[in-house]
C-alpha cells in the first residue's frame, strides 16, 4: 500500500477498529490538552524566533553602514571643525555621504530623555554628523589619526562597536525559540505516546482477545493511530488559534513605546502557526504507531 492509501485510509477509518479504542476517557482529554497547550507554546515559541532574527536582520541593515561623528568643542570653533570635518569625509574613500544633524533632528535623538521642549542653545550638546559607508567602506584608524591633526574635537563613534553584541544576542535568541519550538514538539510526543500507552494498557484483555481471534497487528495499530492523530489535530488546532489570537492582541511596537521591539508576527509570518496543527498531528501519528506496535509485540 502506498503513503497515499495509508493516508487516505487513516482519514477514512475503519468502523470495526474503531471500537477497539475507547470514545471518551482520560486518554481522550489528555491528548486533546496536551495537544492544545503546547500548540499554544508553539506559537510564542515560534513568534520569538521569527521576531528576533528580524530584530538582528533590521539592526545589520539600519546600522552596519552607519557611523557618528561627533564634535565637542567651543562655540566658535565647533561649525569650522564641523566644515574641516565634512571636507575630509568628501575626500575620504569608502564615504559614501556624510551630513551635519540640525538642530531639530538632535532635539528629536534628546527628546525621549529629557522631554520635547529642550533648550539646546542652552546645553553643551555636541554637533553630531551622520557618516554612510559605501559597501566596501572606509580606513576608521586613518580616518581618526587625520580627524586628530586637523580637527581635534571630533571623534568617530563608531556603532559596530556596541552593534556586534546586540546582534549576536538576537541571534542567540533566535536559536533559543528554535530550541524551545524544538522542546515543545518533542514533549507533545512524549505526553501523546504516553496516552496512547495508557489507552492500550487499559485495553490490554480487549487486545489478547482480537489476537486471539486472528486481528493483526497493523488492524488493532491503526485504530489508535487514527483515534490519537485525530484527537491532537484538533487540540492542535484550537491551541494555534488561542495562539495567534492572544499575539494578535499584542500592542504594537508603537504603542508599546518600542519595549516589545516587534515581537509578534509580521506580513507572511502570520502563515507559519498554520504549521503547527498538521506538525501535531504528523508527531502524534509516528509517537502513537511506535506505541502501538510496541505494546503489541509484548503481548504474547
Amino acid at each position: 500500500m502506498s503513503r497515499a492509501a495509508r493516508l487516505l485510509a487513516l482519514l477514512k477509518g475503519d468502523a470495526a477498529a474503531e471500537k477497539v479504542v475507547p470514545p471518551s476517557g482520560f486518554t481522550a482529554q489528555l491528548t486533546v490538552f496536551t495537544a492544545a497547550t503546547m500548540a499554544f507554546l508553539a506559537v510564542f515559541a515560534l513568534a520569538l524566533s521569527l521576531a528576533t532574527d528580524r530584530l538582528a536582520t533590521r539592526w545589520g541593515e539600519a546600522l552596519g553602514q552607519s557611523v557618528t561623528i561627533r564634535i565637542a568643542a567651543s562655540e566658535g570653533d565647533t561649525d569650522a571643525q564641523a566644515a574641516r570635518v565634512l571636507e575630509i569625509l568628501g575626500e575620504t574613500p569608502g564615504v559614501a555621504s556624510a551630513r551635519a544633524l540640525d538642530d531639530a533632528e538632535e532635539r528629536a535623538l534628546l527628546a525621549p530623555w529629557f522631554g520635547e521642549d529642550l533648550p539646546l542653545d542652552s546645553l553643551p550638546v555636541p554637533q553630531l554628523i551622520e557618516v554612510i559607508e559605501t559597501g566596501r567602506g572606509f580606513d576608521p584608524e586613518g580616518l581618526a589619526m587625520r580627524l586628530r591633526a586637523e580637527a581635534p574635537d571630533a571623534v568617530i563613534d563608531d556603532h559596530r562597536r556596541w552593534r556586534r553584541p546586540l546582534i549576536r544576542a538576537a541571534h542567540r535568541l533566535h536559536l533559543l525559540g528554535i530550541g524551545a519550538l524544538g522542546l515543545i514538539l518533542l514533549s507533545m510526543a512524549a505526553m501523546i505516546s504516553l496516552a496512547a500507552h495508557a489507552a492500550l494498557a487499559a485495553n490490554g484483555q480487549v487486545l489478547e482477545v482480537l489476537r486471539q481471534v486472528g486481528a493483526r497487528d497493523a488492524f488493532i495499530a491503526r485504530a489508535f493511530v487514527r483515534r490519537f492523530t485525530l484527537r491532537a489535530g484538533a487540540g492542535a488546532i484550537v491551541g494555534t488559534l488561542a495562539g495567534v489570537a492572544s499575539m494578535a492582541l499584542l500592542p504594537d511596537m508603537e504603542a508599546a513605546g518600542g519595549f516589545l521591539t516587534g515581537l509578534g508576527f509580521a506580513g507572511a509570518g502570520w502563515l507559519a502557526p498554520l504549521l503547527i496543527p498538521p506538525l501535531a498531528g504528523f508527531i502524534a501519528f509516528w509517537a502513537t504507531r511506535h506505541a502501538a506496535l510496541r505494546a503489541l509485540k509484548e503481548i504474547p
